[in-house]
């Protein structure tokens, strides 16, 4: 390789390697003070949630090792960040609770991207319905027809 080469690959691996210095030392993110409890409507929907949902959705995130070496950890704070400014149950304003059970069953949520580095968070059919019912149940909101529990139908 050429002097000039050499000195470009010098550059490119110092701006990748400063930002990954400072965000290692800094001990990378962090989660804020939870602010609010949760009273689940069964521990099977809690432990289904924390699953699946907790690392984007609360102050309880479990950050990977790859979340403090930039440009990973941009995206997975990115992430992180916008997952607990739509729904986030350790703050006191949880934002869009009531649509929680619904982004389930659609399969918006967890994000297929989560699941890939998290096969824990991979949700069976009858895990997904459990779930979304359970948020339904604790959280509010409303299923769309034929989802949750069927009701019987009047023959009138």
């Amino acid at each position: 390789m050429t002097r000039k080469t050499w000195i470009i690959l010098a550059i490119v691996a110092i701006l990748f390697l400063i930002p990954a210095i400072f965000a290692f030392a800094s001990g990378g993110p962090t989660n804020p003070p939870v602010e609010r409890q949760v009273d689940w409507d069964s521990p099977q929907t809690k432990e289904l949630f924390y699953r699946a949902c907790a690392d984007c959705h609360s102050h309880e995130t479990k950050w990977p090792w790859y979340s403090k070496i930039p440009p990973a950890s941009w995206l997975v704070v990115h992430d992180v960040n916008e997952g607990r400014e739509k729904f986030n149950i350790s703050a006191q304003d949880m934002g869009e609770a009531d649509d929680a059970a619904e982004a389930v069953l659609e399969g918006e949520m967890p994000m297929k991207i989560y699941t890939v580095m998290h096969p824990e968070a991979r949700l069976t059919d009858a895990q997904r319905q459990a779930l979304a019912q359970g948020l339904q149940k604790t959280f509010g909101g409303e299923l769309g027809e034929n989802e949750g529990e069927h009701e019987e139908k009047d023959d009138d």
